[in-house]
């Protein structure tokens, strides 16, 4: 176990079961590729101890705006996206942690 998740939910190579996952519709990315990034919210997620995620959705296209890029440019510096990937996370909390204890978080950008 990862996080309180199995290896191969962790790596993306098995749905959670107990979190919902919406795709919804993109004229920016095919389906193919927002499965292919949603792993990696997945397992960054797997870090945040204590943490029980609930769903897992993409935030849309017009996340994909100038500003939104230049925010990701300027935190990994030395990269120069040219499009992101948005997803929104819905999770509650555990009575310790890093977290308010014992809350419901969500919207959480990534």
């Amino acid at each position: 176990m990862v996080g309180g998740l199995t290896l191969e939910v962790y790596l993306g190579a098995a749905a959670d079961p107990d979190a919902t996952v919406d795709f919804g519709s993109s004229e920016l990315y095919t389906k193919e590729e927002l499965e292919a990034a949603a792993p990696q919210v997945k397992c960054k997620f797997a870090s945040f101890a204590g943490c029980e995620l609930h769903s897992l959705r993409y935030a849309g296209d017009q996340c994909n705006s100038e500003e939104n890029i230049a925010w990701a440019n300027k935190l990994d510096e030395g990269k120069n996206y040219i499009q992101i990937i948005e997803f929104l996370t819905d999770f509650h909390t555990s009575e310790s942690g890093a977290w308010e204890p014992n809350q419901e978080y969500t919207d959480y950008p990534w």
